[in-house]
């Protein structure tokens, strides 16, 4: 008997014969990174939130009537302000722009003409990239950074704010990936400090008119920044939930979207 794999967007677990078949319309390229996420989470949360949430969007799209196709993520990401704890796998920005160069080429190549970055790393800046390529490809590109499209959203659902690995995080990798979340054997409170962070100095970096990119070893004590210790995986489920209406609407109706003179424009 033969048997064919339910989910068509997933273009890790397709064949030649499927890809044929369905006849995308736009791709949705997943970003994550490798790096330490305080003392309780793996390295590869980002990873982990970035194939997880796109997969729900894009299952989603394909309800919707949108024929999207997911790529595999990919797990590495500009780590520069991370170099001091071990194993924060970098890649300079002017890396990630030569690779998503390629990428974005092999997409064309393919015949769609329509991709979505689905960032997870605060680390990615990917809006150089897009200025950079524009009149280069006939693929039109989009970004996504969920982490700050829910954030209306997150300061409902959590106690705290997050930054990194704190409650948004942490209640995430608990929906997800409840396995590698590391806690006490005897009470079940997770195996992490409060991630709290070192004040800045100056009140034109404090209140955001100067930026900088923060060196986290000495920014927080386990590379942790926001308390995780409220999180749950329930309202991980409905911060997923979100990120899924939102998104998974939007590739539906981009899939479909003619490519007129206009586009993306009324």
């Amino acid at each position: 008997m033969t048997s064919y794999h339910n989910n068509h967007w997933r273009l890790a677990e397709l064949t030649l014969a499927d890809v044929r078949k369905f006849d995308y319309q736009a791709a949705v390229l997943p970003m994550g990174a490798t790096e330490p996420h305080n003392l309780h989470l793996p390295y590869g949360t980002d990873s982990i939130e970035a194939s997880c949430l796109a997969d729900r969007c894009c299952q989603r799209a394909w309800e919707l009537g949108g024929r999207v196709v997911q790529l595999p993520e990919i797990p590495y990401g500009t780590e520069s302000n991370l170099r001091q704890f071990p194993l924060a796998m970098n890649l300079q920005p002017s890396t990630l722009m030569l690779v998503l160069r390629d990428l974005v080429a092999s997409v064309e190549l393919a015949g769609i003409r329509k991709l979505v970055i689905f960032n997870s790393h605060g680390g990615n800046d990917f809006k150089p990239f897009l200025r950079e390529i524009y009149g280069q490809t006939s693929v039109q590109l989009f970004l996504c950074n969920w982490y700050q499209m829910i954030r209306d959203a997150a300061a409902n659902i959590c106690e705290r704010p997050d930054d990194h690995a704190g409650e948004m995080e942490t209640s995430l990798i608990m929906a997800f990936r409840p396995e590698l979340v590391r806690t006490n054997a005897d009470d079940n409170s997770l195996v992490a400090d409060e991630g709290a962070t070192r004040p800045l100095r100056f009140q034109a970096l404090r209140e955001g008119w100067v930026g900088l990119s923060r060196p986290w070893h000495l920014l927080t004590t386990n590379s942790g920044s926001g308390n995780p210790h409220s999180a749950t995986a329930e309202k991980g489920e409905r911060l997923a939930d979100v990120v899924t209406e939102r998104i998974g609407t939007f590739l539906a109706e981009l899939a479909k979207a003619p490519l007129d003179e206009s586009f993306p424009f009324e």
